[in-house]
């Protein structure tokens, strides 16, 4: 199955390859009030899928911020909750943090 994901993998990037050497002709995109960039045809076709990664993670921050902060709100310890057992009984030992190579 490796061998089968590194050949797609492969097969992926020289078609892409190929595309990009195919075209190398220069292609003019149009601006408003008379402007335009010329660069090869590869340049635009990236920077227009640039610009869309771009977007898509801006319109995603919101949604991030939200949920951000709807995790701080179940992880953050409440105020008036009961005391713990630990703290409750002064007999009982107190816990202590295990290290990880344990």
């Amino acid at each position: 199955m490796k061998y089968l994901t590194w050949l797609l993998k492969a097969a992926i990037f020289f078609t892409l390859f190929a595309f990009a050497l195919n075209n190398q002709q220069d292609a003019t995109v149009h601006f408003f009030f008379g402007t335009h960039w010329s660069a090869p045809l590869v340049l635009v076709v990236l920077s227009a899928f640039a610009l869309g990664i771009v977007v898509g993670v801006l319109g995603m921050v919101p949604r991030w911020w939200m949920h951000r902060s709807a995790a701080r709100r179940v992880h953050r310890p409440a105020a008036d909750a009961p005391p713990t057992a630990a703290a409750a009984d002064p007999a009982l030992p107190a816990i202590t943090q295990i290290p990880h190579g344990l």
